[in-house]
């Protein structure tokens, strides 16, 4: 699965992360994976475990207002997923995830 987003720089995160560069929070780009797979399967997802988190570039909605991520999963007991989020050639997180 592969969904592109809008990051919208006016939104309340940014005032405080951080004055005049905007950064994305580490949490929000994770609540992006999780909200995203919720609509997928229409369903309340929850975070259960991560097994790996990477963030390896400052995601700046100014400089990446569009950022594409991509999610592949597979249903075991449990959701296991693995998701990025990037834009052109720059990849901003990785993760490795279970949900229920």
């Amino acid at each position: 699965m592969s969904a592109e987003i809008r990051l919208n720089v006016a939104h309340s995160i940014f005032e405080g992360h951080f004055p005049g560069m905007p950064v994305t929070p580490g949490v929000v780009q994770l609540q992006i994976v999780k909200e995203l797979l919720g609509q997928h399967f229409q369903k309340k997802i929850r975070l259960k475990a991560l097994r790996s988190c990477k963030f390896l570039h400052i995601l700046n909605p100014n400089e990446n207002p569009i950022v594409r991520i991509n999610i592949k999963w597979r249903m075991l007991d449990e959701l296991e997923v693995t998701a990025s989020g990037e834009s052109a050639e720059i990849v901003f997180f990785k993760v490795q995830a279970t949900y229920l």
